[in-house]
């Protein structure tokens, strides 16, 4: 393999976090991620939108949390020893996700990346960029910047 082609390849490749929400697999570009945390006390926020369980306070930090699962609108669960907060930065605001689990650290190649499925366009899918293959799991790739509508963050603006 020659020089040109091995660094053309390195170029198109781009590390991820896969997370796990119920029974399925999503992927966080590792750049948007600030740091993975186990679970903290929270504190409830009176009239928040259903899917912020609270807000934390991590280094003196005031922080929203986002449970993926009401987000997505799937059944409810108690967390456990593999729950996480993905904390990440969404227009200049720092927010926590609670998943059910981080899964790995992995390398997508870009070219692998394919638009999500036609038939989910009617469904608020505005968040998942993209589907690719890893192992045996189909991956949904998280657009993060689409996750909250521009309402919900002027509220986070706000708060």
């Amino acid at each position: 393999m020659d020089r040109k082609h091995s660094s053309t390849e390195a170029t198109i490749e781009k590390q991820a976090v896969v997370v796990r929400v119920c029974n399925e697999y999503y992927v966080v570009d590792i750049m948007k991620i600030k740091e993975i945390i186990k679970p903290l006390k929270l504190t409830l926020i009176p009239k928040a939108p259903k899917f912020i369980e609270g807000v934390i306070n991590l280094r003196g930090i005031v922080i929203p949390i986002i449970d993926m699962r009401k987000r997505f609108e799937l059944p409810p669960r108690e967390n456990d020893k593999k729950t996480r907060i993905v904390v990440i930065l969404i227009e200049k605001k720092i927010v926590g996700l609670i998943v059910d689990e981080v899964k790995e650290v992995i390398k997508i190649n870009v070219r692998n990346i394919k638009p999500p499925p036609k038939m989910l366009a009617g469904v608020n899918t505005d968040f998942i960029f993209g589907v690719c293959k890893y192992h045996d799991d189909l991956l949904m790739i998280l657009r993060l910047d689409r996750l909250l509508s521009p309402e919900e963050k002027d509220l986070l603006k706000k708060s």
